[in-house]
């Protein structure tokens, strides 16, 4: 694969979480509730003690930590959970980051919008900011929308990468919800097909991250060493997050929630049908054994939405002992302090994690997977 040069590292010091973990943790069980509940607030005790975020305090990194934070509050109604969101949101002063045409920069606004709609204060949050962001982003014009930003990534739609999916539509998506403005969901859809329309792969249920990935069948640079397109796990992750916190929020009667059912029941079953044996995904899907241990930011992520599809009815429930070996390969990738390891670091392609590696996004996909493992029977 020719997408970047990369330097060749023996790896074979690499094993799965589970085997890294295992001489250095208490034997626990971690279906336990009491458990989860600890290893989660362990999760987000070290990362509030330890911030770290790729360009500043509101860019999407915090946007994806702190969605975490949401939804384990919502599941737990722990207040630690709220107060974390409470803070960042004031020190941010319920500003988005500042790119008002770039989908990641509007991520943050997840949880400013959960803490208005949990806050009894009326005066509390400032939404001001988002709405905002989201009436440039969404209907003023710009370079990517007039497709002349041309670049190696083919920037010429708004959301011309599939993260971009978890970043805005769930922020569009909840705001609708909370300011009873439906004229924004048709806005989204529309956005989201062109996302769709040029990144889903129909033959294998995936996404390519962006246009450098897509392949058109006489190009052996998009493929990985063993033949197979190239689909990131992260990326995927993205994606399929995002559907299960679209489908949660969006109107039951909205004329295209259909697309979005159909589009994450696809994703499900193919994200299951190559689950490997340990139960944590490889940072190449379709190529397992370039980086042969599991990441959790994007099992994470597929934890999350897979028991969101069973606690919801989307899923059928024998899918839940597959679900259960991810979380349990997930939990054991935590080290003793409650940082969440095996995260691979900030990127748009499979590359290899670490037992040390560690993101503030990586620890919002293991509260988002606590959140629903949580209510799995």
């Amino acid at each position: 694969m020719k997408y970047t040069i990369i330097a060749v590292i023996a790896f074979l010091f690499l094993s799965s979480c589970g085997d890294s973990m295992k001489s250095t943790s208490v034997e626990k069980d971690v279906f336990d509730e009491a458990q989860i509940k600890s290893s989660m607030i362990k999760a987000l005790e070290w990362q509030e003690a330890h911030p770290i975020f790729a360009v500043h305090p509101t860019d999407w990194t915090n946007g994806a930590y702190y969605t975490g934070v949401a939804r384990a509050h919502k599941t737990t109604g722990d207040m630690m959970y709220m107060a974390a969101l409470k803070n960042q949101a004031v020190a941010n002063d319920w500003q988005p980051f500042e790119r008002l045409y770039h989908a990641d920069d509007i991520a943050i606004s997840y949880s400013y919008l959960y803490v208005a709609m949990n806050e009894k204060r009326r005066d509390f949050a400032d939404l001001e900011p988002t709405k905002n962001f989201l009436d440039t982003h969404l209907y003023e014009d710009n370079n990517w929308k007039a497709g002349t930003n041309k670049s190696k990534e083919d920037k010429t739609i708004l959301w011309w990468w599939c993260d971009a999916l978890f970043m805005a539509p769930p922020v569009i998506n909840l705001y609708v919800k909370h300011a009873k403005q439906p004229e924004y969901l048709d806005v989204m859809h529309k956005y989201y097909m062109e996302t769709y329309n040029r990144l889903y792969d129909q033959e294998e249920q995936l996404f390519a991250r962006d246009m450098r990935f897509v392949w058109k069948g006489n190009d052996d640079d998009r493929k990985e060493p063993n033949g197979k397109k190239v689909f990131w796990s992260r990326g995927n992750g993205w994606v399929i997050g995002g559907l299960a916190l679209l489908l949660e929020d969006m109107p039951k009667d909205y004329e295209h929630r259909a697309f979005y059912v159909n589009l994450y029941k696809e994703m499900a079953n193919r994200i299951l049908e190559i689950q490997p044996e340990d139960g944590l995904w490889r940072t190449s899907l379709l190529d397992p054994e370039s980086n042969d241990h599991g990441e959790v930011s994007g099992s994470g992520f597929y934890t999350f939405a897979l028991a969101w599809g069973i606690n919801n009815g989307y899923l059928d429930k024998k899918h839940t002992p597959a679900v259960k070996k991810a979380w349990k390969g997930i939990a054991a990738c935590q080290h003793e302090d409650g940082r969440v390891g095996w995260v691979q670091n900030i990127g748009a392609f499979p590359e290899p994690a670490s037992k040390d590696s560690y993101q503030n996004f990586g620890t919002g996909a293991f509260l988002l997977a606590g959140s629903e493992i949580l209510k799995l029977q």
